[in-house]
């Protein structure tokens, strides 16, 4: 494991700046994630990234929830706590899964709470249909409609929001290919009307949610559901808010009314773009996929239907001209562009080397990303990907069935056909 240097910097968080906030992280709870997932480890990040405001994650965990207690402090901001100079707000991931019509379905959601005494009633309503200690994302024996139901018996509609987390991944998104939902309705029953925003995930972005009627009407979020400690997961997917003044309510009012704006890498990048089988190494456009009959042609089985897939099942379509009216960036993480420029792995010495270097300079890496003058940097190259990855134009294998995509220098090759995904980058 490469040993980063730690970075002294002064204080980014200044009232006119952008507000970047990332409401959908994992503590060292949960499962699959890093043991250095700490209070302290996430504000350090935070601040290295150039992240306002984290969401605390996993405060369903008993002893995670205890930490929050003892360590958040209350600031002058309704609903925002405080630990070493970064912002919270108390959020988790909960895993629902239910059975409608003898079908099993999954969804994972991101609540969000106001409060400790909200906290707590939620646990208290949890406990009884899976064990919180477990994972710090819960397994529910509860259905979406149910668990909305018991939060309104208990008058926590209003202060609490319910997000349908990374929406469109098969296997746990809301819209998903493997248990998912045509429609929020068909999910949510009636209280539908309480879900106003859905969390993009990294294998869609706002472009591809607006060629579906029901998304194209709704907000829609963009978090990194970072479960790892490395700096490229934290912060990969974000929201913006521009404003001096702003508590819980008022950034929620922002991502209602469509004010925000998201910070997205390309879908191509995320695991579950393409339909593919990865077992076989086989990724294919779903255009190819729905000639094979959506199978296999290594092994005959069926194969796991990316996010594309979806948009099109509901849409009837893979592109289109609509745009959402959220308006947001298309940026790859700076280990990725530092990567590509030295061709090196992206957990390398070299790479951390040149990565210390640049937050030294510039503050943060979303001074690098989006807000900073890039003719600060010398190396030309380096500084002509910066622009380009500003402008979207880094060209991306896409991924599939679990596997994330490829960044790449190359300029024009099309991915609509059989291939080999290779994953280039370590530690994912």
């Amino acid at each position: 494991m490469i040993k980063f240097k730690k970075l002294i910097f002064a204080l980014f968080l200044m009232e006119s700046s952008p507000v970047i906030f990332d409401l959908h992280i994992h503590s060292k709870y949960s499962r699959a994630t890093s043991k250095d997932l700490t209070l302290e480890n996430l504000s350090y990040w935070a601040k290295v990234k150039g992240i306002s405001i984290l969401g605390t994650g996993d405060f369903t965990h008993p002893l995670w929830l205890k930490e929050l207690k003892e360590k958040l402090s209350k600031t002058d901001r309704e609903g925002i706590f405080e630990y070493d100079g970064i912002q919270y707000i108390l959020q988790t991931e909960v895993n629902n899964v239910f059975e409608i019509d003898g079908k099993t379905r999954k969804v994972h959601n991101l609540i969000i709470a106001k409060s400790f005494d909200e906290v707590d009633k939620i646990n208290e309503i949890f406990s009884k249909y899976g064990n919180l200690e477990e994972d710090g994302r819960p397994t529910l024996t509860l259905s979406c409609e149910e668990m909305m139901e018991l939060f309104e018996e208990e008058s926590l509609l209003e202060d609490v929001f319910i997000i349908p987390a990374h929406a469109w991944t098969p296997w746990f998104g809301i819209y998903g290919s493997k248990s998912g939902f045509d429609s929020l309705e068909e999910c949510f029953g009636s209280y539908a009307k309480y879900i106003f925003a859905i969390e993009t995930g990294l294998s869609s972005d706002p472009d591809m949610n607006a060629m579906v009627g029901e998304t194209r009407h709704l907000s829609l979020v963009s978090n990194s559901d970072a479960h790892s400690y490395w700096p490229w997961r934290l912060g990969r997917e974000a929201n913006i808010f521009y404003g001096e003044d702003y508590d819980y309510y008022i950034l929620f009012d922002a991502v209602k009314q469509k004010k925000i704006t998201t910070v997205e890498v390309d879908p191509s990048y995320g695991k579950y773009h393409y339909d593919g089988h990865r077992k076989c190494n086989i990724c294919l456009h779903p255009k190819d996929a729905i000639k094979m009959n959506n199978t296999c042609p290594v092994c005959g089985k069926k194969l796991t239907l990316g996010v594309l897939h979806r948009v099109y099942d509901l849409s009837g379509k893979f592109e289109g001209d609509e745009k959402h009216e959220e308006k947001f960036y298309r940026l790859l993480p700076l280990h990725e562009i530092l990567s590509l420029r030295f061709k090196s792995t992206i957990n390398s010495k070299k790479i951390w080397s040149v990565y210390n270097d640049l937050i030294q300079k510039f503050n943060n890496e979303y001074n690098i990303l989006i807000f900073g003058n890039l003719n600060e940097i010398e190396d030309k190259e380096l500084r002509n990907l910066l622009i380009r990855n500003r402008n979207g134009e880094i060209q991306v294998k896409p991924g599939c069935d679990g596997m994330y995509g490829v960044p790449l220098l190359d300029h024009g090759k099309n991915f609509n056909t059989l291939g080999k995904q290779k994953n280039l980058f370590e530690f994912r």
